[in-house]
């Protein structure tokens, strides 16, 4: 009975339905996941895997809480200002759910140990504020054969895109964006709506249980959401043949 078993009781919303059900959330208990940035987005994204049970969490972010981050970053509170991201994420989240493996990483992930970090787990999370980041993130990706799910947050505007973990015949970020898009717009210069990133990192949370769950949902798709008009569009990623990061999986 679900009454006597802490974890069924917890997750007896998962195990009714039918895409999910035991085989399902066991997948989800057994998954990784490794969250690149625990701003805005990586926070809600971060909340939901834990409170869904994900087992094992990586959360890089060398940054510290600032009191402007208060507004939309969940996870912090006054207490936290001035401290590490990563550990006080960390913190919260094993109040949520002691029952996982949660690892802060305060050090920036590149090259090699991005590499090994990455290969490491089953879904990247992309929830940074930077191109070069994404960029390296995203080559990760694929050399691993990783999935890696991008969201971004603006102003009232926000998206999100799954990518690989296939890449022969789907696009990645790179087919997305170049490196001329360097000079687009960030947060702090233009401001949020603070709900927004969470509804961006909401929705990544969804994804990235649906692919640990072995729930199929479509590549190649940018989705936009609008939260002044309240529509949402999408828009098909074409893959590029002489793309930086995945054409050399055409070679």
């Amino acid at each position: 009975m679900a009454g006597d078993n802490p974890q069924l009781s917890r997750h007896a919303r998962h195990l009714s339905l039918a895409q999910v059900g035991n085989d399902g959330q066991r997948r989800i208990e057994q998954g990784s996941v490794l969250l690149i940035g625990v701003g805005g987005i990586g926070c809600a994204a971060a909340s939901y895997l834990a409170a869904s049970g994900v087992g094992n969490l990586l959360l890089c972010d060398f940054d510290t809480v600032d009191v402007t981050n208060l507004g939309r970053q969940v996870l912090y509170g006054p207490g936290d200002v001035d401290k590490l991201k990563a550990r006080c994420a960390a913190e919260h989240l094993a109040n949520i759910n002691p029952d996982i493996r949660i690892t802060p990483l305060t050090e920036r992930l590149d090259g090699d140990e991005l590499a090994a970090r990455v290969s490491q787990v089953d879904v990247v999370l992309d929830c940074c504020d930077n191109f070069a980041t994404r960029f390296q993130v995203s080559d990760a990706c694929v050399a691993a054969a990783r999935c890696l799910i991008s969201g971004a947050a603006i102003r009232f505007e926000g998206q999100i895109a799954v990518f690989g973990p296939g890449y022969q015949d789907s696009p990645c970020y790179r087919c997305l964006y170049s490196d001329a898009d360097e000079s687009l717009e960030n947060c702090a210069g233009n401001g949020v709506l603070g709900p927004v990133p969470g509804v961006i990192g909401t929705m990544m949370a969804v994804e990235t249980l649906k692919h640990l769950a072995g729930i199929a949902s479509p590549r190649g798709i940018l989705r936009l959401y609008d939260a002044a008009s309240g529509e949402s569009s999408s828009v098909t990623i074409k893959k590029r043949r002489d793309c930086q990061g995945c054409g050399t999986c055409l070679l």
